[in-house]
């Protein structure tokens, strides 16, 4: 399994992101790649279909199943959902979701049922 953390320099959150990042991988047991790819330039957030910062993906597939079909690509901070309120990581729940898929084979990008 692969896993991507894409941020950008000015990013304030990218390093709590690669904690939970670790964190999951940990706690979940399962063998992965961990790539932390800083995005440098516009033309790089469009190509690497950067969402903004930070940026995770599990096997090439955004964590997050609601941005998927975003192509709002930029140098920017992201943020998620939790709950009622928003962050600037992803909640726990939303990765070991998307690690668990990826592990046991399942399309992550179906929708819910």
């Amino acid at each position: 399994m692969k896993i991507e953390l894409l941020y950008f320099s000015g990013c304030p959150t990218y390093q709590e992101a690669d904690a939970l990042i670790e964190a999951a991988v940990r706690s979940l047991g399962v063998p992965a790649e961990v790539e932390v790819k800083e995005v440098k330039t516009p033309e790089d957030a469009t190509s690497l279909r950067f969402l903004g910062s930070p940026t995770i993906r599990v096997d090439g597939i955004d964590i997050d199943p609601k941005a998927r079909a975003s192509v709002d690509y930029g140098l920017k901070c992201r943020v998620y959902r939790n709950g009622k309120r928003f962050a600037g990581v992803p909640p726990r729940e939303l990765l070991d979701r998307a690690i668990k898929e990826a592990r046991n084979g399942q399309d992550c990008c179906a929708p819910d049922r």
